[in-house]
C-alpha cells in the first residue's frame, strides 16, 4: 500500500539556516546606522546647548574673538563691550549690562580666555560648502582649501570679469578668450587700471610732498572728553594747547557732526578741526594729517588735510577722520582718551 505524500510547508533546515542569518544581518547592518544617528543627534544637541550658554549676553551670538566676563559671570563679546561703553559715553552716564543694574567700566569685566578657548573648538558652517569646521581653523579653510570659495580669473587683469568656484577656475582658464585679445581690446580696462592705481598712490605722493617742506613738526596728542552747556549736553574732545609752527594750536573733535541723538544710531564716525589760538600775522598754509601714535592703537587711513589760516579764519573746516568703519569708532568712543600723532607741515612764502 502506498503512503500518500507529505503536505507540511515546514523550510529544510538549510533554508531556516539561511532565513536566521539574513534576519541577523539585517539587524547587524540597521545597528551602526541608528547608533550613528543617535550619536549625530546627541553632538547636534550638545552644540546647541554649548551655543546657548557661552554666547554673548548682548546679541547673543558666539563671540569670535575676546571674551569678557562681568563680576556676576555674564559673558560679553568685545565688540558688545566697546559698545556699551562708547553709549555710555556719547550719553554722559554710567554704562550697565542690558536689563541688568550691575554698572560696568573698562577695567571692571576680566577676560575669559576659557570660554574663547572652548568657543573656538564649536563646529561652525562653512559659508560657500556648508561642511561644518572647528572655529579656530574655519577662516583658513574659507580662505585657502574650500573648494567652493569664489575666485577670480587669473586673467581679471586683462579685463576678464569670470568669478566662480574654485574648483571650476581651471577649466574656465583653459577656455578664457581674453589672453588672446589685441592690445587694443584690453586698453580700456588697463586704462581704468592705472586710473584707480594713481587714485591710490595720490596720498603717498602727498605725504612725501609735505615730508619735504622746510617746516615740518609731528606732536603726540590726547583727545579727552567734554559736554556742553547745552540744555542736552552733546559730547566732544579736544586737546590740550601744544606749540607747532611757532604757534598756539588746539584740536577739537566731535561725533557724528552733532547730530541729534548719536547713541540711537549704529553709524558712527568722528570728524576733527585745527584751530590757531595765537593769530598768524600773515596768512599761512598748514598741511596736517592724523596718524596712530606710539601709545595708541587707532586704526586710520593716511589722508592730509590742508587750510589756510588768517588773522580772521582760525578754525580749519571739520575733516573725516578716515576711520575703517563703525566699529573702531565705538573702540575710541570706549576709551577714557584717544593718543593719537598729528604731523604738520608749512610752506613759507
Amino acid at each position: 500500500m502506498t503512503e500518500p505524500a507529505s503536505t507540511s510547508s515546514a523550510p529544510p533546515p538549510a533554508a531556516e539556516k539561511r532565513c536566521e542569518d539574513s534576519t541577523e544581518d539585517e539587524v547587524t547592518s540597521k545597528k551602526p546606522r541608528l547608533e550613528s544617528c543617535d550619536r549625530d543627534d546627541t553632538d547636534n544637541k550638545l552644540e546647541a546647548r554649548l551655543g546657548g550658554i557661552l554666547c554673548c549676553a548682548v546679541c547673543l551670538d558666539l563671540p569670535r574673538s575676546a571674551v569678557y566676563q562681568c563680576s556676576n559671570g555674564h559673558l560679553m563679546c568685545a565688540g558688545c563691550f566697546t559698545h556699551l561703553l562708547a553709549d555710555a559715553r556719547i550719553r554722559g552716564r554710567d554704562s550697565h549690562m542690558p536689563q541688568l543694574p550691575l554698572e560696568i567700566s573698562r577695567s571692571s569685566p576680566t577676560r575669559n580666555l576659557a570660554v574663547e578657548k572652548a568657543v573656538s573648538e564649536l563646529p561652525a558652517e562653512c559659508q560657500f560648502c556648508g561642511q561644518k569646521y572647528p572655529r579656530n581653523s574655519l577662516d583658513r579653510h574659507e580662505v585657502e582649501l574650500c573648494e567652493e570659495r569664489p575666485v577670480r580669473c587669473q586673467y581679471n587683469v586683462l579685463g576678464c570679469g569670470w568669478r566662480g568656484p574654485h574648483h571650476d577656475v581651471s577649466s574656465h582658464e583653459q577656455q578664457c578668450q581674453h589672453p588672446t585679445h589685441t592690445g587694443a581690446q584690453v586698453f580700456s580696462h588697463l586704462q581704468r587700471q592705472a586710473e584707480t592705481a594713481e587714485e591710490a598712490s595720490k596720498t603717498f605722493n602727498q605725504i612725501m610732498s609735505v615730508l619735504s617742506f622746510e617746516k615740518i613738526t609731528f606732536n603726540d596728542l590726547q583727545l579727552k572728553p567734554y559736554r556742553t552747556d547745552e540744555f542736552i549736553h552733546k559730547l566732544f574732545y579736544e586737546t590740550s594747547r601744544f606749540s607747532a609752527l611757532g604757534y598756539q594750536w588746539v584740536i577739537k573733535a566731535r561725533l557724528n557732526d552733532n547730530q541729534k541723538d548719536p547713541h540711537l544710531t549704529c553709524n558712527r564716525f568722528i570728524t576733527y578741526q585745527l584751530i590757531v589760538k595765537s593769530k598768524p600775522s600773515s596768512p599761512m598754509t598748514v598741511h596736517f594729517m592724523i596718524l596712530r601714535g606710539p601709545f595708541g592703537d587707532m586704526r586710520v587711513d593716511p589722508h592730509i588735510c590742508q587750510f589756510e589760516f588768517t588773522e580772521s579764519g582760525t578754525e580749519s573746516p571739520f575733516f573725516a577722520l578716515p576711520l575703517p568703519d563703525s566699529a573702531e569708532c565705538n573702540k575710541l568712543l570706549a576709551a577714557r582718551i584717544i593718543d593719537f600723532r598729528l604731523m604738520m607741515g608749512m610752506v613759507t612764502k
